[in-house]
Parts: structure tokens; sequence; C-alpha cells
């Protein structure tokens, strides 16, 4: 169908309201409700229902960017559980409600490197923002590298009220490193602040025993822990890493053989075909 100036008008309008699925798809909106015969009522539906989808999209996607996730397709819908038995598929059923999240809750998934740990940690702040919450990523090397700046800036405190604005954030590989007494006081700041109010989904390879190594100082991480397992999940994953378990599979499939099927055994000489006569060699 040609553009009219009628149109054009329309496409203007679109833009001054700012409805983009509309100004992009003028036309196909036009044939669609014409093919259809739908009546006004059912042209005003569709169209804003559009225009909701297409804001909705385009609101995921910014809060993904805004999130700053490692690149990967970490979802929820991706995540093997058949590979890690120990898992309780209950346990992550009801974790994917959200409704630990909305209630200001924390989630801890420990076990060794490799097993999905961040995995499902990821797949629940996308899940989060999914369904219209804010949530941001980050190492614990990097958070405490930021807090520590800003501690030497004199802005601590408006660094952590600037991370608290995120309904949900993740504090991956919690273990990997040690860290001066210092950080454990800074760690403790930003726990306490989001205490029954935000969430925060941790991952880390040493149990809670443990955290006073990590932070150098088993004051406070005693107080880290006291507010962070107060209300909380604590999933404990036991298993292989995944990435060993790809190597592993991805080896066997080297060694097998191409075909199962023996090579033909070479014939006996009672069996070899008589060579060519040579005529060029003459008679005997």
């Amino acid at each position: 169908m040609p553009m009219r100036d009628t149109d054009s008008r329309l496409i203007q309008c679109a833009t001054r309201l700012k409805l983009s699925w509309t100004r992009d798809h003028l036309l196909e909106l036009i044939n669609t409700v014409t093919d259809a015969k739908m009546t006004p009522r059912e042209v005003l539906d569709y169209c804003f229902s559009k225009e909701i989808e297409q804001r909705e999209e385009n609101r995921i996607k910014l809060a993904n960017m805004a999130a700053h996730f490692p690149p990967g397709n970490f979802t929820l819908e991706q995540f093997d559980m058949t590979a890690q038995p120990s898992l309780d598929p209950g346990i992550i059923r009801e974790l994917e409600t959200m409704e630990w999240a909305k209630a200001g809750e924390n989630v801890l998934f420990l076990g060794p490197p490799g097993v999905g740990k961040t995995h499902l940690a990821i797949g629940l702040a996308k899940r989060a923002i999914g369904m219209g919450m804010s949530a941001r990523f980050y190492t614990a090397e990097t958070l405490l590298a930021i807090l520590e700046k800003a501690q030497k800036e004199g802005i601590l405190a408006e660094k952590i009220n600037e991370i608290n604005k995120f309904k949900v954030i993740v504090i991956d590989e919690v273990g990997y490193l040690s860290y001066p007494a210092t950080a454990g006081h800074l760690m403790f700041q930003l726990v306490s602040k989001r205490y029954q109010n935000k969430s925060i989904i941790v991952t880390g390879n040493r149990p809670p025993g443990e955290w006073g190594l990590i932070f150098g100082d088993s004051t406070a991480a005693t107080a880290i822990l006291d507010r962070l397992l107060h209300h909380s999940t604590t999933v404990t994953i036991r298993g292989d890493s995944y990435r060993i378990m790809e190597l592993k599979k991805r080896n066997a499939k080297r060694k097998l053989p191409k075909s199962s099927k023996l090579p033909p055994a070479p014939a006996s000489s009672a069996e070899r075909p008589p060579r060519p006569h040579n005529s060029s060699c003459g008679t005997v």
C-alpha cells in the first residue's frame, strides 16, 4: 500500500506522542486491522497492546545493559538441572517465583568452581528484571574496589546509596580471593544498608564458616553473615564442573572411531585374483 498524506501526518503524531511501534509499523498496522475487519475498540486494543509490548522489550533490554552481566546466555531456561543431581529442582522453582526478592530476602549459591552458581545467580537477576525489578552484577573483587575507591574519595555513603538503588544485586565469586580487614567493614556497610529491604545474591566457593579468612576479620564476617543469612535461601551445589564435563565429552568424541566397521581382511594367496598377463614381457 502506497504512503498517503494522511499516513505521513499519522507518523508525525505517533512520533510526537512517542508511540514508537505505531510510528514504525503504520502501514503494517493499517493492513492488519483492515484485513481483520477490526472494530474501533479492537483497533485501539491492538495498538495499545503492541505499544506496551514494545516498551517492555525496550525496558528489559536497557535494564540488562545497566546490569552489566558478563557475556553469555545465562538464563534459568538454559540451565541444565540434570547435570547437577545435588540440586533440588523444587527449590529452584520456588526461587524462580521471585517472592524472596519482593520481600527483600537473599540467596546464597555455594559450591566448587564451575557447577553453575554464577549461571543461576544471573538467571535469577534476569528474571527479576523481567518482572519489573532492577538488578546489578558485580564480582566481589570489583565491588570492593569500587567501595575502597569511594572511601578514599570521601563519597562512600553516596556510592552505597547508588548501589542500593538496585532491587537485586549479585556479588559473584566470594571466596576466590582474600581481602584486608578494611574490605570486611566496607562489605558490612553495604549489606547492612540493604538488610531486610533489598536483595543480594551471593555466589562463593567457601562455606560461611571460612568467611573470616576471606575478609581478614572474623567479627566483620560474622556481622555480614548475620544479616545475609537472617532471611535467605542457601543452595549448596555438589558436583562436577560443567567445563570439565564438557571437556570430557569432547575428548570422548575425539577418541571414537569414525566408523565401527572393521576394514576387510586381506585376501589369502589362494583367494587372490591372478595378475593380468603383461604381453610386453613375451612368452616363456
